[in-house]
């Protein structure tokens, strides 16, 4: 298959598109506004729909509305847009509606900067909402997994009835480079994945059927307690959905752990430093929920001396998570950039060399 040259923001529009998503609303924000507007362009030409709501929460619950009724659908905003979003995302969870969004995340807190940042982290992956609920949240580090992982989300999405979230930031969203791209769905296909969500979807039932009504599914007011319970079940089952790159860690004394751009900048100090005589590792979680705490967990600890977490966030987030994996068995150290700095290859291999001594 032939490549194409696009921005981060437009291949997760296109990669949206080809997955069979017909429904797209949203409002403009830095960095992220080149989703809403190639899908202002691009929806339409495959008989979707796209609407700039008059706000991040018009927009998120018309993308709630939609979904009900078995149409995939999106929205994507930045950072404190998506604090705005977080309301109807966790009303989805409750309902078992499928719908995927974006993050393509800025500095922070509130406002911030329009730059880039992974301070997002902790949202994102433990607090996306209200009630505990959780969701398969995946951190592209090219955009060509930008691409992937959004054509595989609304698969993800409409599996678990669930939301899934796409975790990126500014640099990715902004960059250009060349990606394959998956076919584009149907019309017919399109149709028989609508179709496949009729046994739940509000589609306008014949009151005779018995039913005018979203089916609910695991969810159910009148024993919310079971409904968690059920809720627990589903996310565990998504162990056997963990992905994550180890690069050169068998041999390796020092393993940096790093998610989404500062993972695909770390890989490149990693390479420098092997370059030097430093054995040094990467383990990159592809998905940061859930996390691959087994990557980290299986580490041979009588050879690792160190794990340096690299963040472009202060304070460390992804950290807390690698501090559950290691369980006190080596030393865990940080290397971060935030509000909008840009992590570098060298900060990271200053960092390195500074353990290796």
């Amino acid at each position: 298959m032939s490549r194409i040259f696009l921005k981060g923001c437009e291949a997760i529009a296109e990669a949206a598109v080809r997955s069979g998503c017909r429904f797209f609303a949203g409002y403009p924000i830095t960095p992220q506004n080149e989703i809403p507007e190639y899908l202002s362009r691009r929806l339409p030409e495959v008989g979707g729909t796209f609407v700039q709501g008059e706000s991040e929460v018009a927009s998120v619950n018309m993308v709630y509305g939609a979904a009900q009724t078995g149409t995939r659908a999106m929205t994507s905003s930045s950072s404190c847009g998506i604090s705005l979003k977080s309301e109807a995302i966790s009303f989805c969870a409750s309902a078992r509606i499928p719908m995927v969004y974006a993050n393509i995340a800025r500095g922070g807190p509130g406002i911030g900067s329009i730059h880039p940042a992974q301070q997002d982290y902790m949202q994102a992956t433990k607090a996306s909402g209200n009630g505990g609920f959780r969701m398969m949240v995946f951190a592209p580090a090219t955009v060509q997994e930008a691409v992937d992982m959004t054509y595989a989300a609304f698969d993800y999405a409409q599996r678990d009835r669930n939301p899934v979230l796409i975790l990126a930031d500014g640099v990715l969203g902004t960059i250009m480079e060349p990606v394959v791209l998956p076919e584009l769905r149907s019309e017919q296909e399109v149709k028989a994945l609508k179709d496949a969500q009729r046994d739940w979807a509000l589609v306008g039932h014949n009151p005779a059927d018995g039913r005018a009504f979203i089916k609910p599914g695991r969810w159910s007011t009148l024993d919310q307690e079971q409904a968690c319970k059920d809720n627990e079940a589903l996310y565990a089952s998504w162990e056997n959905d963990v992905q994550v790159e180890e690069y050169l860690v068998d041999d390796a004394q020092y393993i940096i752990t790093a998610y989404g751009i500062s993972g695909r900048i770390a890989k490149s100090a990693v390479n420098k430093l092997r370059a030097e005589g430093i054995l040094v590792g990467l383990i990159r979680p592809k998905t940061v929920s859930p996390f691959p705490y087994g990557a980290i967990e299986q580490l041979d600890y009588s050879r690792v001396k160190a794990i340096l977490d690299v963040e472009m966030s202060i304070p460390a987030q992804m950290v807390f998570d690698v501090k559950l994996a290691v369980k006190d068995r080596c030393p865990i150290h940080t290397c971060l950039r935030s509000g909008g700095e840009i992590m570098s290859r060298e900060k990271i291999v200053e960092a390195v060399r500074a353990l290796a001594q």
